[in-house]
């Protein structure tokens, strides 16, 4: 049977609860926001963070020298607007730094061609100019191992079938229509008995299981590297991110650990190349491959950080209003709708808080994070030493002083509403904040979860923690974890306008009589 969805008739009653009920203090300071609005669109710095982050540093891998060097302009900055408190707030261990300083990929027979590609994040380069034949290695179970040992030492190992490349027919970029945000609005359909489609055959391997196993034989095969194709199938767009672990699966940091197992060269490559190579092998025609990787580790601090700064509030600074976002990438492109966009959205929001000299109640604390792309590490971390331990549910005294968190990390597009995290009761107040920005497009709340980001943490210790609903653009066709996540693909418009939103809204809840409602406490997870 279907839950109960939340209406948009439903959601106009519970807005109109802002005046029934006596919400008053929820009404929007109609001249704090004209401050916020002139200071943002007149004299936005948005795109000048986003360009420094990107184009100046480039990715912002979690412990690569360019997160440090990004970290330490960002902070610089910060300080010229006048932050307190702004420091790098060590957590760990993470595990090692990497970064790619060179790539050379190239068919050489039967005919010579670059291959477009990138390595996996945390494997080994070459150690110099290789070659070697490239082979097909297609592995489903150990039964496949075992027909294949002793065979590929010192070949280019090609893991996966050819991959179908459809003509691009459907638009890559959108923005959501009404119909679109009004579905985003209801409760999202339950899970069917028997879990979501895709999961592994009962007693066969689950595909970590399967990666892992992979891993572990071609280390042991001494491969020259392995190629996979790219799942982007629009010319030349390269996704990816980094290798299964090799060893045991008690080790968190996996391939970032110093002293784990010795992995070997592995490569993701378009999938046009990438088929033209599986074509020729089935063909029986031989295909010669030579590479040049240059990978980098760097093991002399295995601690991460994440990046604070505060604008110190008046008769309430012992309670907080957090905003974040995570200040790590992956290493394909730049790392600009992932995250450099929410990054700088939220650097600008605390300048445009400064620079009008607003009086603000609370204290508000920006948070960058690293680790984010690992499993929100960073987020993690923080949460656990300032507000709540998540195995235990035993919280601190941060945890009663913290009214809210607000995380962008969903790529450039505009900001389109709120997901409520299923906390009902914050519902009116935001609808309440939200008015001004209707003719923006900013009109929907979303009651259901949304995860994979940095405000899960924070709600999963029960701190009101919400990230907000954005246009998709380009994020999941283009640009996320890809080649192409670079400056160009950010759009000044809504990044504008976001951070004009994003301070309005810390700006209403830093000066809230109350501090927004809780949905209750949670236990402890089950063991």
């Amino acid at each position: 049977m279907a839950r109960p969805r939340l209406s948009i008739p439903l959601l106009a009653v519970l807005a109109m609860s802002v005046v029934l009920g006596g919400q008053a203090a929820d009404r929007p300071d109609l001249d704090a926001l004209y401050r916020i609005k002139d200071e943002g669109f007149q004299r936005s710095t948005v795109m000048e963070i986003a360009s420094y982050l990107t184009d100046v540093h480039g990715p912002r891998l979690t412990n690569s020298p360019n997160i440090k060097a990004a970290a330490k302009w960002t902070t610089s900055r910060m300080a010229e607007w006048g932050l307190t408190n702004v420091k790098l707030e060590p957590w760990g261990p993470f595990g090692r730094g990497w970064s790619n300083e060179k790539l050379y990929l190239q068919a050489t027979t039967p005919q010579r061609f670059p291959i477009i590609g990138l390595p996996k994040a945390w494997s080994p380069g070459t150690g110099g100019l290789v070659a070697g034949e490239a082979v097909m290695a297609l592995i489903a179970s150990a039964k496949d191992i075992e027909a294949l040992r002793g065979k590929l030492q010192g070949k280019a190992v090609l893991t996966a079938p050819a991959l179908a490349v459809p003509a691009s027919v459907a638009p890559l970029s959108r923005r959501y229509d009404d119909s679109a945000l009004e579905q985003l609005s209801r409760q999202p359909a339950p899970v069917p008995p028997g879990g979501r489609a895709g999961q592994p055959p009962p007693g066969g391997p689950s595909a970590q299981e399967l990666n892992r196993m992979r891993a572990e034989f071609f280390a042991s095969e001494g491969v020259l590297a392995t190629l996979e194709p790219s799942r982007g199938v629009n010319g030349g767009t390269i996704f990816v991110l980094g290798p299964p672990p090799i060893g045991g699966r008690g080790n968190p940091m996996g391939a970032r650990d110093p002293k784990g197992p010795q992995s070997f060269p592995q490569l993701v490559i378009a999938a046009e190349h990438y088929d033209r190579i599986v074509r020729t092998i089935e063909k029986n025609i031989p295909v010669r491959l030579e590479m040049d990787i240059d990978n980098r580790f760097y093991d002399d601090d295995l601690d991460a950080f994440n990046i604070v700064g505060e604008i110190r509030g008046t008769d309430l600074a012992d309670q907080i209003v957090m905003l974040g976002a995570h200040f790590d990438s992956w290493h394909g492109g730049t790392g600009a709708t992932d995250n450099a966009a929410g990054t700088a959205v939220m650097l600008e929001a605390m300048r445009i808080l400064k620079a009008t000299g607003l009086k603000m109640r609370r204290t508000v604390r920006l948070a960058l994070w690293t680790g984010e792309e690992q499993g929100l590490l960073g987020s993690r971390a923080y949460v656990r030493d300032h507000f709540a331990d998540r195995q235990t549910m035993a919280l601190k005294p941060e945890h009663a002083r913290l009214s809210a968190y607000f995380n962008v990390d969903n790529g450039t597009g505009a900001i389109r509403g709120v997901y409520l995290q299923r906390n009902e009761a914050v519902a009116p107040v935001f609808q309440a904040w939200m008015e001004p920005f209707r003719n923006a497009g900013m009109t929907t709340l979303s009651i259901r979860n949304t995860g994979s980001t940095d405000h899960v943490p924070f709600d999963e210790v029960g701190l009101p923690a919400f990230q907000f609903i954005q246009d998709p653009v380009e994020y999941d066709t283009r640009t996320h974890h890809s080649n192409m996540d670079v400056y160009d693909r950010i759009q000044p418009s809504d990044m504008i306008q976001n951070a004009v939103i994003v301070a309005s809204f810390v700006y209403n809840a830093a000066n809230r009589d109350e501090k927004l409602p809780r949905k209750p406490l949670p236990g402890p997870p089950p063991r």
